[in-house]
């Protein structure tokens, strides 16, 4: 497949905030500020079934720049997963250059999204480009001593399931170009709860119709080593989660190398897409 050359024009990069019992966290002023001055992105927030005050923080949001924000409410908790799943597929209607995912903490700031997303013009072959945490001089990379060594040892991992030097495949920041096929990588649920993000390159990588027969499967991907990254307070990460993440890798490395998730794949339904309402709210 010839790579798709990107030309960003306004409105055009649509970037989905998964939420679930978010309104302690998400940074509304810190939200309001990026739109201000980046006309050129719309966030897609999806509310993963909060039981918070999340759907009012949303709505909010939503009315104070209705022309770049839209919101998409899950009527149960599915998980993270799912919820960027639900979204990236809805925000496909919008016929955007680019979608992509955001952890609607803003560990990694939103103004980083233009400038990842700049990759795509320089670089005609890459499908999904996706943020860094790399801890080198001159840049603000803050981690928690104990998260950092997990993070290093399931990267490691990550690297040699999928014959992939990734070096942090776990940052929620991730852009994907958008072309004929992107649908076909979100028309089946992940089968992984905690690394989707895994499942994801895999797709990328096995797929049918991302030019990986050309120049092999690393030139689909770029890491942009972020400026600045910082834990914030009130994740649901427990140890156990890494444990269970081990298992889900191990899955991910028999699906996608033996083949088996690509013929689930063809085999399944149209996506179904979500209506949106006049003002910009949609259920599901």
């Amino acid at each position: 497949m010839r790579p798709t050359t990107i030309r960003i024009r306004p409105a055009e990069i649509v970037v989905v905030l998964p939420c679930y019992n978010e309104a302690r966290r998400l940074d509304f002023e810190a939200v309001e500020n990026f739109l201000r001055n980046s006309s050129n992105v719309m966030l897609l927030l999806v509310d993963d079934g909060s039981t918070d005050d999340t759907p009012l923080l949303l709505e909010k949001i939503r009315r104070r720049a209705p022309a770049q924000v839209c919101t998409l409410r899950l009527n149960s908790n599915r998980g993270k997963a799912e919820a960027v799943r639900q979204g990236v597929i809805t925000a496909l209607r919008r016929q955007p250059a680019v979608v992509g995912y955001w952890d609607a903490d803003l560990s990694t700031p939103l103004e980083m999204i233009p400038r990842l997303a700049e990759i795509f013009q320089t670089r005609p072959q890459v499908q999904l480009v996706m943020g860094s945490r790399v801890a080198m001089l001159g840049r603000k990379i803050r981690r928690s001593p104990v998260r950092h060594l997990c993070g290093r040892t399931f990267a490691t991992a990550a690297s040699l399931a999928l014959r992939l030097p990734v070096y942090d495949s776990q940052c929620g920041a991730k852009l994907i170009r958008v072309t004929p096929h992107t649908a076909e990588l979100f028309a089946i649920p992940f089968r992984s709860r905690w690394i989707f993000d895994v499942e994801l390159l895999a797709r990328i990588m096995h797929f049918e119709g991302f030019g990986q027969e050309s120049r092999g499967s690393e030139s689909l991907f770029y890491e942009h080593p972020l400026e600045s990254w910082h834990d914030v307070a009130g994740s649901r990460l427990r140890p156990f989660d890494f444990i269970a993440a081990a298992g889900e890798l191990l899955g991910i490395y028999w699906r996608y190398t033996r083949g088996g998730a690509l013929s689930e794949a063809r085999a399944t339904a149209p996506i179904k897409l979500h209506r949106a309402d006049d003002d910009g709210r949609m259920a599901a």
